[in-house]
């Protein structure tokens, strides 16, 4: 996957975590890789339980934060987490966790992000209201000076607006990218606040997305010039279902570092601009954000 990766042009690889463990688990993956896998660390709204969750070591939500404060600032001084996050609300997943428990813990996190100086990497769906409440007070104040962004955009042009008044940027993946409306959003994301992404293993693009349809299988053709079917058809990779599974194929239906690629692409459609313009801000944006070496 890595390889891969770096075939089709990729640098730098921002390995996000869901939760205490996966942060730590996460900061071991990267230590191989220095200079080419980053991390984040915190807890993701649908493992906000988590932290209420009693082990062998972890009693309380207190002794929770603590250890998650005392990892993240190590693999910050370690060169390795760039980021506190995944962290936010998702409405459209409470039966991970309740929308209560998700809004304590963003809030406590966000006391731990100010402590931490860190930018922040932020989950919002379906939750625009209360993300804004919870966020913006500590924004305004300066608490959180270095930002962050919102990533995996699904919200309308009005919600992107707020975010980038508010000196966020917005994440742009095929999640982003599903419809009509999607796009429309896209195409008013201001170049110096767009970064990309692919959140692999999740949120492909999909033959039934308005991104290929509109744009990708309407701008590439395949060997006979005729309209490619399906966006893996356009990275240079051999794709096969999981059950045939070899060394060196990618597997259909798990999106990859990779497609970052097709994901710029679309922007670029979208935007009626090149696709250089297109990667070169975002890559601007995220050495910026994240001041990667």
């Amino acid at each position: 996957m890595i390889e891969r990766a770096k075939f089709n042009g990729v640098d730098k690889m921002l390995v996000t975590s869901s939760y205490l463990q996966e942060a730590k688990d996460v900061i071991e993956l990267c230590q191989p890789h220095p200079g080419l896998l980053y991390s984040t660390a915190g807890v993701h709204p649908c493992h906000a339980n988590d932290v209420y969750t009693k082990t062998e070591s972890i009693t309380s939500p207190a002794e929770y934060y603590a250890e998650l404060k005392k990892v993240v600032l190590e693999g910050k001084k370690s060169g390795f987490v760039k980021a506190f996050g995944e962290i936010g609300l998702d409405y459209d997943r409470l039966h991970y966790a309740a929308a209560d428990i998700q809004r304590d813990v963003f809030k406590s996190q966000l006391d731990i992000a100010v402590e931490v100086d860190l930018p922040l990497f932020l989950h919002s769906r379906a939750a625009d209201e209360d993300f804004g409440n919870i966020l913006f007070p500590y924004l305004d104040s300066g608490r959180l000076a270095r930002g962050g962004v919102v990533h995996s955009f699904t919200g309308t042009v009005e919600e992107m607006k707020i975010l980038v008044d508010k000196g966020l940027y917005i994440g742009i993946n095929g999640c982003s990218l599903k419809t009509d409306e999607n796009l429309e959003v896209v195409k008013h994301v201001p170049l110096d606040k767009l970064m990309l992404e692919t959140d692999g293993p999740w949120c492909e693009i999909r033959p039934s997305h308005a991104s290929f349809k509109h744009h990708l299988a309407v701008k590439n053709k395949d060997e006979n010039g005729q309209p490619v079917k399906k966006p893996a058809q356009l990275l240079p990779f051999p794709t096969v279902k999981k059950e045939k599974f070899a060394e060196g194929t990618m597997v259909t239906g798990r999106c990859e570092p990779c497609a970052i690629s097709l994901v710029a692409q679309v922007v670029a459609s979208i935007k009626g601009i090149t696709e250089r313009e297109v990667s070169e801000a975002a890559w601007k944006n995220t050495m910026d954000l994240f001041h990667l070496e």
